[in-house]
């Protein structure tokens, strides 16, 4: 007769509810880390970047919008979608053509202070654009960063950017959906400079510089970029979706630019 051990089948039983009560509660951690992420960070970060453009609109002398700093899902409507749009044109409302911005171009701002404004109205994002692209001091608030040692806005050379994708307010999520011929405006305190989207990279190397050089031109994919000196806004975010493994990248025109 096979002689039962009760005390060793208790041990294993309680052996594996352990296991199990374990389990579920890494489950649950996970799951919260997720939530964190994918939702708590959006909101907290949206309601920074909504403040911050109030906050500049105010001290500009303007009200503030209550829908700023809050992208929502691209929309075609009232989009410029023409793919011949003249970025040598003068921008909205008229202002100075694009060859005399570059002296209206704005002083570089001290180290992660919020001094502009982008607006992009074929994605529905208002933001704000910080020095710096520092992730504690700029990037994670939901800001939009401006790499140093890049052109300011209105200037020659390149007025170059980095945003989120995923987290943390994403106001880059949709640039993907950019057409050439979509309108990106530039806000500051004394002017607002009007890009116009001509080019995009969907995948490179997050070590390629050229595509934030002065002439932006991308130094693994020498096909895409400029190759003559301009006025140029570049925006970046990560590729993709939800890693940091590539770039996907959005190049534009200075069109125009007109006093506030």
């Amino acid at each position: 007769m096979v002689q039962r051990n009760p005390r060793g089948r208790r041990l294993a039983a309680r052996g594996l509810w352990s296991g199990a009560e374990a389990v579920v509660t890494l489950g649950v951690v996970l799951l919260l880390l997720v939530v964190h992420q994918l939702w708590w960070t959006n909101r907290q970060a949206r309601a920074d970047a909504r403040n911050k453009v109030q906050s500049l609109e105010q001290e500009w002398g303007r009200p503030g919008n209550g829908d700023a700093g809050v992208p929502s899902a691209p929309s075609d409507e009232g989009a410029d979608t023409d793919a011949d749009t003249d970025t040598d044109a003068a921008g909205e409302g008229g202002g100075a053509p694009a060859g005399d911005a570059r002296t209206a171009a704005a002083a570089a701002p001290r180290w992660d202070q919020a001094y502009a404004v982008i607006r992009i109205p074929r994605l529905g994002l208002t933001a704000p654009v910080a020095q710096g692209i520092s992730k504690s001091g700029v990037l994670d608030k939901g800001y939009v960063g401006h790499y140093p040692r890049t052109a300011q806005p209105g200037a020659a050379g390149n007025f170059a950017l980095a945003g989120h994708r995923n987290t943390h307010g994403e106001p880059f999520r949709y640039i993907n959906r950019l057409r050439r011929g979509d309108r990106i405006t530039v806000e500051t305190r004394e002017r607002v400079y009007t890009y116009v989207v001509d080019k995009t990279l969907a995948q490179t190397a997050a070590r390629d510089s050229g595509v934030i050089a002065a002439v932006p031109r991308s130094n693994l994919k020498p096909a895409s970029g400029y190759s003559e000196p301009g006025s140029y806004v570049t925006l970046t975010t990560c590729t993709p979706e939800f890693t940091s493994r590539y770039r996907l990248v959005v190049w534009g025109k200075l069109a125009g630019v007109r006093g506030r």
